[in-house]
């Protein structure tokens, strides 16, 4: 015979608890949970990002994803499942927009494809562009 539980049905627990978003508190850890797909993408994009950054800029975890950050932060990216996206700022993409034709924007948020050549140029100028525009 089954026990009746005394909560409504309402205050029921569920049978399965649902997985918290895996919160990443350094660097390192957020590039280990890199989907594989998205490493090499992601990489490269790092690797643009950081060449334009000040040289005395750190990288941190800011809002879940890496970013770098001289005295504020300048520049966050981050890697999906089907893209890597760059979030440079709305005003940035805004000086940036007949370059960005060919990519999937909106406000504040480039998203590069994976499956399509990264423009490293384009980035570096980007950020270069934030960089420059952060320190005003």
């Amino acid at each position: 015979m089954k026990k009746k539980s005394s909560r409504p049905a309402s205050k029921k627990r569920p049978v399965l608890k649902k997985k918290s978003a895996s919160k990443s508190e350094t660097v390192e850890q957020y590039v280990a949970r890199v989907p594989r797909a998205a490493r090499e993408t992601f990489d490269k994009l790092r690797q643009a990002v950081r060449a334009s950054v000040p040289p005395g800029a750190s990288e941190i975890i800011s809002y879940r994803i890496p970013a770098f950050q001289d005295e504020r932060v300048l520049v966050w990216f981050a890697a999906f499942a089907n893209h890597c996206s760059l979030f440079p700022t709305n005003a940035i993409i805004e000086q940036f927009r007949d370059e960005l034709k060919d990519y999937s924007i909106s406000k504040g948020t480039i998203q590069f494809p994976l499956h399509s050549p990264l423009p490293t140029a384009l980035i570096k100028r980007i950020v270069k562009a934030r960089v420059a525009h952060a320190n005003r």
